[in-house]
C-alpha cells in the first residue's frame, strides 16, 4: 500500500517590500524588445493603432517591410486586407476594424480569427491566423500583442 504523509504549517505572508525599477516599467516597453527579436511573426501597437514594435519574420510574412519602416505607422495602413470572396476584395473599413490587434484593444480580452493578407503588388493573397491579446499598464489597456500564423492549405 502507497505511504502518503500530509504536514501543516503556518501561511506564508510576503514581506513588505519595495517595488523593483523593473515594475515600473509600462507594459508596452516590457515587450517591445523581446517581439523585435521574436523569431516568430508578431508586432505590438498601442491604442492609436500605431505599431510599436514588429519582429523580421512578421514584416516579411505580412508585406509590411522591415521594422525601422513601418514603426510609428498605423497598423490599417501597413497591412492590405482583402475578404475571403473569391474576387479577394479589398477589406470594408467596418470589417477591417474587427481584425484580432484591434479587437483586443477595443474588447480588452483575448481575440483570434483569420485574415487574408496580400503580402505585396501581384503576390498571391495569403490566410492569416492571428491570436491578440491587450497589453494592460496598470489597470488600462496600453495596445495588444498579436501573433500570426501562415494557414496553409
Amino acid at each position: 500500500m502507497a505511504h502518503v504523509e500530509l504536514s501543516l504549517s503556518g501561511a506564508f505572508v510576503p514581506q513588505a517590500r519595495t517595488p523593483s525599477e523593473a515594475e515600473f516599467v509600462p507594459s508596452l516597453d516590457r515587450w517591445t524588445a523581446t517581439v523585435a527579436a521574436a523569431p516568430e511573426p508578431c508586432l505590438i501597437i498601442d491604442t492609436s493603432t500605431a505599431i510599436v514594435a514588429v519582429s523580421v519574420s512578421c514584416g516579411e510574412l505580412l508585406g509590411m517591410g522591415k521594422p525601422p519602416e513601418v514603426i510609428g505607422k498605423p497598423l490599417g495602413a501597413m497591412l492590405r486586407l482583402i475578404d475571403f470572396t473569391a474576387n479577394a476584395s479589398e477589406l470594408e473599413e467596418s470589417d477591417a476594424d474587427k481584425i484580432p490587434p484591434l479587437l483586443a484593444l477595443r474588447s480588452e480580452r483575448l481575440a483570434r480569427g483569420l485574415l487574408r493578407v496580400v503580402p505585396g503588388p501581384g503576390e498571391t493573397p495569403l490566410t492569416v491566423d492571428a491570436i491578440a491579446t491587450p497589453l494592460f499598464d496598470n489597470e488600462r489597456v496600453a495596445g495588444s500583442m498579436t501573433f500570426f500564423s501562415a494557414v496553409r492549405y
